[in-house]
């Protein structure tokens, strides 16, 4: 048990731990940070006044950023391949909300005016997108 032990915490694989969550909660961050400049309406402002239908948006698009992120750290060869992967699916996100706001007429408004419906399709759509994109970043066999 104790080989075991020494044989999974050994100073390479603690090393790569680190620098994988490091970088993924750093990547997680700058993507709300993004993602918050890009939707016209201020989610952390909106939260912090008690909308539900916000949190519940830029949780879902958390979410969905988070599958994908997660399925590349275990597919990615390097920290490169994981970040540039991450930020593809970045962008996948905030395209996934561009599309629901062409769908949904007046969305920044029915976000901000507390619209639960609203809330919970942007979560769904964008959780919805993380899934599929999680799947799509696989390595292909040939």
């Amino acid at each position: 048990m104790l080989e075991a032990l020494q044989m999974s915490l050994n100073a390479t694989a603690v090393l790569g731990f680190l620098l994988y969550i490091v970088l993924a909660v750093v990547l997680l961050a700058l993507f709300q940070f993004i993602y918050t400049r890009v939707t016209p309406h201020r989610e952390f402002d909106l939260i912090r006044a008690g909308n539900t239908a916000a949190a519940v948006a830029l949780g879902g698009a958390v979410i969905g950023f988070a599958l994908p992120v997660a399925s590349v750290i275990s597919h990615s060869v390097s920290l490169l391949d994981f970040a540039v992967w991450a930020i593809i699916a970045a962008v996948v996100q905030l395209l996934a909300f561009l599309a629901v706001s062409l769908v949904l007429k007046g969305l920044p408004a029915r976000i901000q005016n507390g619209e639960m419906a609203a809330g919970i399709y942007v979560a769904a759509v964008a959780i919805s997108v993380g899934l599929l994109n999680a799947a799509c970043m696989t390595p292909t066999t040939n």
